[in-house]
């Protein structure tokens, strides 16, 4: 039995403060993925801060027209929020494609941003894994592969991101609000989350001690249309092969403004800045947005296992795509 220290923090500065920046430091929100990792042993903490008192728990419109969601509003708030499901329902929808519902009513906005992998690798102490144990080797690479990265990974990880809501925050241009002991920035959600590079073991670009305060909402254009769709191996409670996240705008007939994004394929929640391009100023068809897709699919590097992934993503997207072009 390994010791751990608790406090529950009254404010974030206290937080901070308890936490210290320290490596044996975690916080504690709904601890949905975090106890999960400690009963296995991948997480070993020494100290637990306990973040789920601090007033970072509500829906706020802003003068701008933007939302700011409290970093500790749960999941299933979040989703019925009326705000959300009326202005953002790519991110309600989302979260509602996560997890199960008695999940939802404990996970939070911040957790959902910093869970980490579900790698079978990653959870197994006996197998290498860079992520766990830098400099351990990465198991999956010629291992069981079927569900995981096909962009942007490297030689030493080929994890997947997790998150559905996640996606959708990369698709809507979301900034992530952070406090710690060098004070308070912000983050796009688009930065983020990493490419694991030559090191795997930092999912994101939060510095030691930071604490996700809330995440912001940007107005979308005026007459925008989102969506969010996902394919799994099971109808619930399974993570994505592949997900699509979009935002679509048109004007006179021609799109004006596109946010794309994929999930299960990188990572991280994945950009897709090239369809974008390609897409913005033309009047869609099903052969425009197929060959727009393709523009930043075909940057992908397959493992032994997962090919499928690229055709996956390729129709779920084109799908996806053609019918917000047609309601925008």
């Amino acid at each position: 039995m390994k010791p751990v220290s608790y406090l529950r923090a009254g404010s974030v500065e206290e937080a901070a403060s308890a936490h210290g920046g320290r490596t044996e430091a975690r916080y504690l929100g709904g601890g949905t993925n975090l106890v999960d990792l400690m009963k296995l042993g991948v997480e070993r903490p020494e100290v637990l801060v306990d973040i789920t008192r601090l007033p970072l728990d509500d829906v706020r419109e802003q003068p701008d027209g933007s939302v700011r969601v409290g970093a500790t509003v749960r999941n299933s708030d979040l989703a019925a929020h009326p705000l959300i499901r009326e202005r953002y329902p790519v991110v309600s929808q989302a979260v509602l494609s996560g997890a199960s519902g008695q999940l939802r009513n404990m996970a939070t906005t911040g957790g959902n941003l910093l869970q980490r992998t579900r790698c079978a690798y990653f959870q197994d102490l006996a197998k290498a894994c860079n992520k766990r144990v830098p400099g351990s080797g990465c198991a999956a690479i010629e291992g069981v592969n079927h569900d995981h990265a096909v962009l942007g990974h490297s030689p030493h990880c080929v994890a997947t991101n997790p998150s559905d809501l996640c996606v959708a925050l990369a698709a809507v241009d979301a900034v992530v609000e952070l406090a710690g002991p060098g004070g308070g920035r912000t983050v796009p959600a688009t930065e983020f989350h990493r490419l694991p590079g030559d090191q795997p073991e930092l999912d994101t670009v939060i510095r030691p001690g930071e604490l996700i305060t809330a995440v912001l909402l940007p107005a979308l254009p005026h007459g925008a249309v989102s969506h969010y769709r996902k394919v799994r191996e099971r109808a619930s409670y399974a993570f994505a092969l592949a997900s699509v996240a979009a935002v679509l705008q048109l004007e006179d007939g021609e799109i004006r403004h596109a946010g794309i994004a994929f999930g299960g394929l990188a990572h991280r929640p994945w950009r897709a800045r090239r369809t974008e391009a390609a897409l913005l100023g033309t009047r869609p068809s099903p052969e425009s947005v197929a060959r727009a897709v393709e523009a930043e699919l075909a940057e992908a590097v397959p493992l032994r296992d997962n090919a499928y992934k690229v055709t996956l993503a390729r129709d779920l997207a084109t799908q996806v795509l053609g019918s917000l072009s047609t309601t925008a």
